[in-house]
């Protein structure tokens, strides 16, 4: 059902001229495909060999420092395909069945270990492989491509340019590509291969039961997204996953919007003509940010313990008695459970947020405040219009057309804020929620809190990654639906009085 919700909002913030752009992109793809088969028959005899062998095109047409090099490209990739890629391809469906044993040699007279298959090494090599040969792929037909234009070049009587000709082009025409790869190869190795490593585990049974090299992980479908969204009264995991699910999209939009409102609100108060020392007070402000986040939250969460400084006060003070009065502490305590009841703790959560997350927004809005004509001010004030009017009606129009990006930048940020949660709460609350302790959550976890403990407490990868994959959805189809939305309707032309 969630998922379903989800995929509802990614189609919706689909704008036409995205789907456009989409659409234009496969024509592109095909049309790239269209152009090698069209090159290929129409070539010559020399341009169908560099099917077979690449070089052959360019040796033919005395490109022969670009012609050997590419042959040499082509013997380093069958060696690859060979030694590395075929032997690992080959279990790839099964991710092995030599399982990790020691035999006893009486030769030697120790226990040595058989050839096992290690399953996450062949998962990860078997992608290494794959997107290895499909740039591979990518660069032969592109050879074809290549060697057909050099052939026309030819046939024209045309000068063909030389190898120490095409890499000056590299340095002076086509210097962006030159640019753009090494990011680009970045992007492959330390993005797309992780996350698609985590996608494949998603569908596998890899735990701490079925842990390499000790055994051997399979595949199992889709069996652990069944177990995660299942909501039934059986299945824990779909217990879990709506309440963690619920409290992460509340906790986002309650510590984007205080912050962002908070920031805006001190930003104002301190930038008022009446306010004096403002620089001080700017300064005792921006202190929260050059203190490390995780100091200052690891020192708040001793002062908010069961019997910590605050607690402390509060019941010299009486303060603690008058909150049993009020029902909001339970009679048999002496103490306030700041952070070990779940309610106390998630309102903790929210407000110790906006301590530290308030004075960035203040920074920020300070700058935009700072651009916003006076002239509009004062056209309101001889209007007649109050304070809390030229607040709704001139400050956060002005603030949110400015601000917007950085707001859904922020909603996303907070759907993935680890630190204040898991810092505040490590070692300090314990659930009492057991359907909730039988799968290691709790009831103050966020996605990916639940989804680190899983991993490094209880090395639970395969639920892992689903609630991974699971977070990557809500963050795009919350991030496509609001840039959408932001961009068809912040228009300059709306802001009048």
């Amino acid at each position: 059902m969630y998922l379903c919700i989800f995929l509802v909002i990614l189609v919706k913030g689909l704008r036409m001229e995205n789907i456009n752009n989409v659409l234009s992109v496969i024509k592109s793809f095909f049309g790239f495909f269209k152009g090698v088969v069209v090159d290929f028959f129409k070539g010559d005899i020399f341009v169908k060999l560099s099917a077979l062998v690449m070089g052959v095109g360019f040796l033919r047409r005395r490109q022969y420092i670009k012609g050997i090099l590419v042959t040499l490209f082509q013997l380093v990739i069958i060696l690859f395909f060979i030694s590395f890629a075929l032997p690992n391809l080959s279990k790839f469906g099964s991710l092995g069945t030599v399982e990790f044993a020691t035999e006893f040699n009486f030769e030697t007279m120790r226990n040595e270990v058989n050839d096992y298959d290690h399953s996450f090494r062949i998962l990860i090599y078997s992608l290494v492989s794959i997107v290895v040969l499909l740039a591979a792929f990518f660069f032969w037909l592109n050879n074809i491509r290549d060697a057909r234009k050099i052939e026309l070049i030819d046939r024209a009587g045309k000068h063909i340019p030389t190898f120490i000709e095409e890499v000056k082009s590299l340095r002076d025409n086509r210097f962006h590509l030159v640019l753009l790869s090494l990011p680009c190869l970045g992007i492959i190795l330390f993005t797309i291969i992780p996350l698609m490593v985590m996608i494949l585990v998603a569908f596998t049974n890899y735990d701490q039961h079925n842990m390499p090299p000790a055994a051997l992980i399979d595949w199992v479908g889709f069996a652990n997204f069944r177990t995660l969204l299942a909501n039934t009264a059986t299945s824990a995991f779909g217990y879990a996953f709506g309440k963690v699910l619920r409290w992460t999209l509340t906790w986002a939009v309650l510590a984007t919007f205080t912050c962002y409102i908070g920031g805006i609100l001190l930003s104002m108060f301190i930038n008022n003509a009446k306010t004096k020392f403002k620089q001080l007070w700017r300064t005792l402000f921006v202190v929260t940010i050059a203190v490390p986040q995780f100091v200052s939250l690891l020192v708040v969460r001793n002062f908010f313990a069961n019997t910590g400084i605050v607690n402390t006060y509060f019941n010299q003070w009486g303060v603690t008695d008058f909150l049993k009065n009020l029902g909001l502490v339970a009679g048999h305590l002496d103490y306030v459970p700041f952070l070990t009841n779940p309610s106390w703790a998630k309102f903790m959560i929210v407000t110790i947020n906006i301590w530290v997350g308030v004075p960035y927004l203040m920074l920020i809005a300070t700058g935009v405040l700072m651009n916003i004509p006076q002239e509009l001010y004062e056209s309101a004030r001889i209007d007649g219009a109050n304070p809390f009017k030229t607040f709704i009606h001139i400050t956060m129009p002005y603030m949110l057309f400015v601000t917007a990006p950085f707001l859904v930048m922020s909603v996303v940020g907070n759907i993935n804020n680890f630190n204040i949660i898991y810092l505040l709460t490590q070692d300090v609350y314990v659930t009492m929620d057991q359907t909730l302790a039988n799968v290691n959550a709790k009831e103050i976890d966020l996605l990916i809190t639940w989804l680190y403990r899983l991993t490094q407490e209880y090395y639970n990868y395969k639920m892992a990654s689903v609630i991974g994959i699971l977070v990557f959805i809500v963050c795009a189809a919350f991030t496509l639906f609001a840039f959408n939305l932001v961009l068809k309707t912040n228009k300059e032309d709306k802001f009048q009085l």
